[in-house]
């Protein structure tokens, strides 16, 4: 099982330049793939396309790749280009009468300019790196997903087996709820003073009505499936959120024709908590791609 939020980065010196690779993503239904490149690189953009299809099939998922100037010691901007920037700055505050101070803030800031101005290599002379950076930040990324989707899968199981407690409850208090409608009848009956027998037809055949719209046996059976389901799912590997939603929709239809059947307190507790707690399973699926 993998999440579908995740995170992943990966570097590479190109030349004098620094290449950084972010991969992010969030929930969505389907794949949406956005990326944010340097323009010149733009033709990588289908590279990238199918790289992220090979790792991931839900999301809504960003790749970014960014240059940047190699650090100072390693001589990663231009020195000459730097004086000679503040010295024009330097004549032309001079030329407008200006006080002028060369302080390292503004020495920074010219440095960090002239890096961001940087033309990226020629993509044909780089491509083999930047696939293999792009395909490392996607290794990391995948990994994050692997291991937030192992901590899914431990919430879903703990969450499925209080759900199977609870089903377990009411398909154990199911036969009584007949025996129990007939002794309210009957005490019902006496109180209003009617003298009617265990044999009288009508109320037999008012029981018989009864015990038949709250029989819940099929819906039991159904929703023991759907939970066998729901788990061989959940320890199965690819794609598993599109099936699993579909499943909790069964279980969720199943939960909702007991607790409008049963017609009896205690089950319809056990429903309560049912539905919770399929809630809370439905909130986290969304999660699961």
């Amino acid at each position: 099982m993998k999440s579908m939020t995740g995170f992943g980065r990966a570097t590479a010196s190109l030349r004098n330049q620094t290449l950084a690779v972010q991969v992010s993503a969030v929930n969505r239904k389907s794949l949406d793939l956005t990326t944010k490149l340097p323009p010149a690189w733009a033709a990588f953009e289908a590279v990238i396309g199918e790289l992220v299809r090979e790792v991931a099939t839900r999301g809504k998922i960003h790749v970014e790749l960014a240059l940047t100037g190699a650090d100072a010691a390693s001589g990663g901007w231009d020195d000459r280009a730097a004086g000679e920037t503040l010295d024009r700055l330097a004549e032309l505050a001079e030329q407008q009468g200006v006080v002028f101070e060369a302080t390292p803030m503004l020495l920074w800031e010219i440095v960090s300019n002239q890096r961001a101005g940087a033309e990226p290599p020629a993509l044909e002379d780089v491509e083999d790196t930047v696939k293999e950076t792009v395909t490392e930040a996607l290794r990391a990324f995948v990994a994050m997903r692997a291991s937030e989707g192992e901590a899914l899968l431990v919430d879903f199981l703990g969450r499925l087996e209080v759900i199977k407690q609870h089903a377990a409850a009411v398909a154990e208090r199911a036969p009584a709820v007949a025996p129990a409608y007939r002794d309210v009848l009957f005490k019902r009956l006496r109180d209003a003073g009617l003298d009617l027998d265990l044999s009288d037809e009508r109320v037999l055949k008012e029981i018989a009505l009864f015990a038949d719209r709250c029989d819940i046996t099929e819906e039991i059976t159904r929703l023991r499936s759907h939970f066998a389901q729901f788990e061989h799912l959940l320890r199965g590997d690819g794609e598993i959120g599109r099936k699993a939603e579909f499943i909790l929709q069964e279980i969720g239809r199943e939960i909702h024709t007991i607790g409008s059947k049963a017609n009896d307190l205690t089950i319809a507790k056990h429903v309560i908590e049912l539905k919770n707690e399929l809630e809370r399973i439905r909130e986290q699926i969304a999660n699961v791609e």
